[in-house]
């Protein structure tokens, strides 16, 4: 239900595009993201930091768009997401030796400190990754490219959190089996 409420914005984005354009797909897109928003937060009573900075950027840069005719401000939006995502974790991490992930993630998941370290690591890459090729597509293609992008493109990102899950897994099987034996001997 969770991945199938965060691909609706950028699907209903991707059909309004397809059937009026552009424009209408961004307002269409503006909605969609207030109504998951409004969603996610009647599920959890609260809304991310992230979950926030994406609908104000959506809206900003939805509204740039709209109100100047425009489509680069809604073109460049994932770009500088993803580039303020990779900014952040990676200050936090080496400026001010702070783990967003383990402090988001920590209470959820137990993994030894050079775990947390390589997942923020791959996270900043990742996110410069994707804010390098959104504006590389951006810039250089049509917007209908773009569109396709974003949609086909969604790829990466469930690639990206399945290789994490996986990475993750190995290491949190190992604290399992390590509480599982018994102190003192063998099973």
């Amino acid at each position: 239900m969770k991945v199938l409420l965060d691909f609706l914005p950028i699907l209903l984005f991707f059909v309004a595009y397809k059937l009026q354009g552009i424009y209408v797909g961004t307002a269409v897109l503006m909605a969609a993201t207030v109504v998951q928003m409004a969603i996610i937060y009647a599920i959890d009573k609260k809304l991310t930091t992230m979950h926030k900075a994406t609908l104000a950027l959506i809206l900003i840069f939805g509204a740039l768009t709209l109100s100047l005719q425009d489509d680069r401000f809604i073109k460049w939006k994932p770009t500088v997401l993803y580039a303020a995502m990779a900014l952040a974790l990676a200050v936090a991490l080496w400026a001010f030796r702070k783990n967003f992930l383990k402090m988001m993630l920590g209470s959820q998941l137990s993994l030894p400190d050079p775990v947390w370290h390589r997942l923020t690591v791959a996270w900043v890459l990742y996110c410069l990754f994707m804010a390098a090729l959104n504006g590389y597509i951006a810039a250089y293609f049509s917007t209908d490219a773009w569109a396709n992008f974003k949609l086909w493109g969604y790829v990466f990102p469930v690639a990206f959190i399945l290789g994490q899950g996986l990475y993750v897994a190995r290491h949190l099987s190992d604290d399992t089996a390590e509480v599982e034996t018994p102190p003192g001997g063998s099973t």
